[in-house]
């Protein structure tokens, strides 16, 4: 069952259909509107790297141009004459911006993630990993969204998206995210509809009680806003994954942390619990999730031998996942190379799947026309240490290294400075860069 069928809500709101004109269109291959005398002249051309670009059904060395922040032209021979700037990136990988989908941004003076110091800001933990979007699910709520929404979303460089919490005051923690009477299915749904292009779903999370009313309500709110709904499962005993699974959600909605083998993932037996194929024949998708207590070997590999590979791959990023087995989305989608998942299945599942999960179907490709949000990949080869959340490592034999990064045509990220001119005894930088200079 494809992504499409399951989830109603991927169409996108008419605000973000992108029209892309017959002048583009006939640049889409590099041809004959190259030689045209009145040719474009391009920002930007990353010459012959390796294309894997799921959308488009890509996966051959090709040129990518890049002209007022979208794809302009993808081709095998695109004239660098043409471009401001040429990049050659032979021998690396070529991919739309990766699409993070759980991390955690509302960063603040609190002490949990609702405008809390658990949260991290985006821009210094996303382009050095490769990703172009993040979303951040449920920091935030329906009564400090626009707080989230002005001092995160609106400062920063990276897309970010928003899964809305149920919880009025978000991630606030503690008895706060407990509050059944803080949970309220029509006003999250106002608040979404008021936002459509940037809040693309209802998130609960760490509820403990017996209740089914925090799954219920986002399922709820879900439904008024034509979104899905993303669960976190929290910890209680009394709910069952198979209640879950099997009759709480809808098609297209999504359970995250799916590897973490702490809320009945993995049976006593040491197979899968049954509820998560039940769960994908009904439409649900998987998301990774990995966050600092969410990933575990066992369950992973055990997903592996039954091939239950996830629909989306993610980090739960936050100021401790960073720094323990996580550390960053290319790390986690080196861990599925260890695992022997192919390389443009786990690009995939970091892009264009995502991109669909979430409604936003102009993300997450390299169609002409798309935003010019794309990463460049060195895919290392050596002897890698892959930890999960408690203490276990897997050695893998691959390890995906971001070299540069896109975001709507401007490179936001370069390792080795390929952007840059060489030195040189008596050269002269760029001085209107300085270190302390306001965005």
């Amino acid at each position: 069952m494809s992504l499409r069928t399951r989830a109603p809500w991927v169409a996108l709101p008419a605000v973000l259909t992108l029209v892309v004109g017959a002048s583009a269109a006939s640049s889409a291959t590099g041809g004959a509107s190259d030689a045209s005398p009145t040719a474009v002249t391009y920002d930007l051309l990353l010459r012959r790297g390796h294309v894997i670009d799921p959308k488009n059904n890509r996966d051959k060395v090709l040129d990518i141009a890049v002209k007022n922040g979208k794809i302009a032209a993808v081709g095998s021979k695109i004239d660098p004459s043409r471009a401001k700037q040429t990049i050659d990136v032979k021998g690396r990988y070529l991919t739309p911006g990766l699409i993070d989908m759980h991390t955690h941004l509302f960063r603040g003076p609190e002490d949990a993630y609702s405008d809390g110091v658990l949260g991290l800001p985006p821009d210094g933990f996303t382009f050095r990993s490769g990703v172009t979007t993040a979303l951040d699910t449920g920091s935030a709520g329906w009564e400090n969204f626009e707080l989230f929404k002005k001092n995160i979303i609106d400062t920063s460089k990276t897309r970010v998206l928003s899964m809305l919490n149920i919880v009025g005051k978000g991630m606030a923690g503690g008895d706060k995210e407990q509050d059944l009477d803080n949970m309220n299915a029509a006003e999250a749904a106002k608040v979404a509809k008021k936002y459509p292009e940037i809040i693309r779903g209802i998130k609960t999370a760490h509820y403990e009680g017996p209740s089914w009313a925090p799954v219920e309500r986002s399922v709820e709110a879900g439904e008024i806003a034509g979104i899905p709904a993303m669960i976190d499962f929290g910890s209680a005993k009394e709910r069952t994954i198979e209640e879950l699974l099997t009759e709480k959600l809808r098609p297209g909605d999504i359970y995250s942390h799916v590897y973490s083998g702490l809320r009945g993932e993995l049976g006593e037996d040491g197979k899968l619990n049954p509820a998560l194929a039940a769960g994908r024949e009904r439409g649900v998708l998987f998301d990774v999730g990995h966050g600092g207590g969410s990933f575990d070997w066992n369950v992973a590999m055990e997903g592996k031998k039954e091939a239950f590979w996830p629909d989306t791959i993610s980090t739960d990023l936050h100021v401790t996942s960073m720094n323990a087995g996580m550390k960053d989305m290319s790390n986690v989608m080196s861990k599925f190379l260890a695992m022997g998942q192919p390389l443009k299945d786990v690009i995939e599942e970091s892009t264009w799947k995502p991109a669909q999960a979430l409604g936003r179907k102009d993300l997450g490709n390299l169609s002409v026309g798309s935003p010019a949000d794309i990463a460049v990949f060195d895919l290392d080869k050596g002897t890698f240490g892959y930890t999960d959340s408690f203490g276990l490592r897997v050695d893998g034999k691959q390890k995906l290294v971001t070299e540069l990064t896109v975001r709507a045509g401007e490179v936001v990220w370069d390792l080795n400075g390929r952007t840059a001119k060489p030195w040189k005894p008596g050269a002269v930088g760029d001085k209107t860069h300085t270190e302390h200079a306001a965005p």
